[in-house]
């Protein structure tokens, strides 16, 4: 057990950094930085935002960000409600009409016949050849034609399946949103800490992204150029693939 904000506040000290040049440096207003360094969590609009704030402020000074996620979970965090994973909702599949089968029924039977008139016309072809011209319908009495090799693949080797990649679209589109998202894991690389305003948009991609959000109900997330439908209001923490987004519990 130790003091959250003492810490970051003499961890900031001993670098000669301000809060100015902090909120510069992290996107985070200085007067949650402050909030962060007097432990008044409360001023924070959320306990998402306080989370993702301290990993990215520990993280700036130079610091293990989960050690203080673990300590602010042991002594001040709020038993989390259960997540609805955010799953498209798919639209029931139609019955076809009796006409659609009607349709494919005489579709079906032209492309019968048409397929034994074919075949029926091929086979008096190769059975009466030209006697005048010695031709037969396709084939020369006495030999038959040698059977086709298979295409060789380009290069003589098969490419392996390409890994699919999930690209990450990020709007505001409804209000001020606090933002983190890391690559792989809960702990992996951070690529983005900070507050998406109103009306702007952040773009990423990889194969397994993490995103922390501090107000759900403000974004639009896309994968893939795919809008993600029903995405989880409040503060959640949603996986994202190329298949999509799902929340983590």
């Amino acid at each position: 057990m130790f003091e959250i904000g003492n810490s970051l506040r003499e961890a900031r000290l001993r670098q000669g950094l301000d809060l100015a040049r902090a909120e510069d440096d992290t996107k985070i207003r200085a007067k949650y930085l402050q909030a962060l360094e007097d432990e008044r969590f409360d001023v924070l609009p959320a306990e998402t935002y306080v989370k993702g704030f301290l990993r990215t402020y520990a993280e700036y000074l130079g610091l293990d960000g989960q050690i203080y996620v673990d300590e602010f979970n042991s002594r001040f965090a709020h038993p989390e409600e259960p997540l609805v994973a955010a799953t498209p909702t798919r639209r029931a599949r139609q019955r076809p009409s009796e006409s659609s089968f009607v349709v494919v029924a005489l579709a079906g039977i032209v492309a019968i016949a048409v397929l034994v008139v074919v075949a029926f016309a091929f086979g008096t072809d190769e059975s009466n050849g030209d006697p005048a011209s010695g031709l037969t319908g396709g084939r020369s009495s006495g030999e038959g034609s040698p059977p086709a090799s298979p295409p060789a693949s380009p290069g003589g080797t098969t490419r392996p399946a390409r890994l699919a990649v999930a690209k990450l679209t990020v709007t505001a589109a409804r209000g001020d949103c606090w933002v983190a998202v890391r690559a792989g894991a809960p702990n992996g690389e951070l690529l983005f800490a900070g507050t998406i305003f109103r009306g702007e948009t952040e773009r990423f991609s990889g194969r397994k992204l993490w995103l922390e959000v501090g107000a759900g109900e403000n974004l639009n997330v896309t994968v893939n150029g795919k809008r993600i439908r029903n995405f989880p209001r409040g503060e959640p923490v949603v996986v994202v693939t190329a298949n999509g987004a799902r929340a983590q519990a």
